[in-house]
């Protein structure tokens, strides 16, 4: 293969991926949906929904930990469609180990 055809579709893919980030956006919940937090693909933190229930002054702790883990499980998910996305661009072009 061409190695200049190769780096021009490697930079249509990265152009392609990069758009299809800016629209990506995640939501994880914690706590049995206590706590919700939507991430784009970014990873830049869009929004966050806490339900009233959880809001316990003695407990700071428990809402802080429900937030964590909720942003890192939706970190997580974005990780995993950008892997996804990625084998599915990259599956075609015969490029074993590069995504």
């Amino acid at each position: 293969m061409n190695i200049q055809k190769l780096m021009k579709q490697a930079q249509q893919m990265q152009a392609k991926m990069q758009r299809e980030l800016e629209q990506l956006e995640v939501e994880a919940s914690t706590g049995g949906g206590m706590v919700s937090v939507k991430v784009s693909g970014h990873k830049q933190l869009l929004s966050v929904t806490i339900d009233p229930e959880v809001l316990d002054p003695e407990d700071p702790e428990m809402l802080q930990d429900l937030i964590v883990a909720a942003v890192n499980e939706a970190t997580r998910k974005v990780d995993e469609t950008v892997q996804e996305q990625m084998g599915a661009m990259t599956g075609g072009m015969g490029l074993p180990g590069m995504f």
